[in-house]
């Protein structure tokens, strides 16, 4: 249940590609990032950062590639990527007040300029969604909570590629790390709502 939202709270939305959110999701992906939009939309009416994180996996700089076996059939998201796997989904359409963030691995603040642009904010919460659940939204929830932001979950505002995943997530992860809600009860939480 979410029972507030400091009052500089930030929205950050992870990895909200073409070449992410065309893979098979756990969620219907026109629910999910209708939600994220709804949010888009109450975050800018009420003049609070937004933050675009996206991923480009194409190479973190001085960092070797680990040594892992991926445990579900799609290939990883640098093999083989299509030229359009970079840009932003359609419905997410960034202003020039937004904050842009590139990563290169799981967590948005992993030698990014995140925390430092959040700080010369004064923000202090933050509400994340996007995909996946288990992996840049879990990645960066555990840098967010290291550095001390209020965090925020609305579960139907993100999804994963691996349905037990995202569940692990939401119930297990999370609710150690801040408030889990929906999107409506995010909403809800902003002053003046009728």
């Amino acid at each position: 249940m979410v029972t507030a939202l400091d009052t500089r709270t930030a929205l950050v939305l992870i990895d909200l590609q073409q070449g992410i959110v065309s893979r098979p999701l756990a969620h219907p992906r026109e629910q999910v990032l209708g939600n994220i939009v709804r949010l888009i939309t109450a975050f800018r009416q009420h003049n609070l950062p937004v933050v675009v994180v996206t991923v480009d996996p194409s190479g973190a700089a001085g960092r070797k590639p680990p040594r892992v076996q991926l445990s579900f059939t799609s290939p990883p998201p640098s093999a083989g990527a299509p030229d359009d796997f970079l840009a932003l989904a359609p419905e997410i359409e960034p202003r020039s007040d937004d904050i842009l963030i590139t990563k290169h691995t799981w967590s948005a603040f992993y030698k990014t300029p995140l925390h430092d642009q959040l700080q010369s904010l004064e923000v202090t919460g933050i509400v994340l969604a996007g995909i996946s659940t288990s992996i840049g939204v879990e990645g960066t929830a555990r840098s967010a909570s290291e550095r001390g932001y209020n965090l925020t979950f609305p579960s139907d505002a993100m999804t994963d590629l691996v349905p037990l995943a995202h569940e692990n997530s939401i119930e297990r992860i999370f609710p150690r790390l801040g408030e889990i809600g929906t999107t409506d009860e995010v909403i809800a939480l902003f002053p003046d709502r009728k």
